[in-house]
């Protein structure tokens, strides 16, 4: 039963990069590398449970975690254009009132 979830979840990942690549917009590209990351967590947790090991849910909660602040990070670059730091203006000059 692990082995046909397996299988399915790995048919899912091909499919998700199959749209990462053919996306239309980059909004697209973004959620289907999300998607593929969520996939990438669920394998990751039904490989666990097949060979016993439930320590592979350690593993796969920090993916999750990584795959979250990566996807905020790069919709807030391709919002913004940088990440929200501060830049190195010159200062301006102060008036001696």
């Amino acid at each position: 039963m692990f082995a046909a979830t397996a299988l399915g979840i790995l048919a899912c990942m091909i499919l998700a990069m199959a749209r990462a690549v053919l996306g239309p917009t980059v909004y697209n590209r973004i959620l289907a590398v999300n998607s593929f990351g969520t996939l990438t967590v669920l394998l990751i947790a039904v490989l666990g449970f097949m060979t016993g090991r439930p320590d592979f849910l350690d593993i796969a909660l920090v993916y999750a975690f990584i795959n979250f602040i990566g996807t905020i990070a790069v919709l807030k670059f391709i919002r913004y254009g940088d990440m929200g730091w501060p830049r190195n203006e010159p200062d301006e000059p102060q008036s001696d009132l």
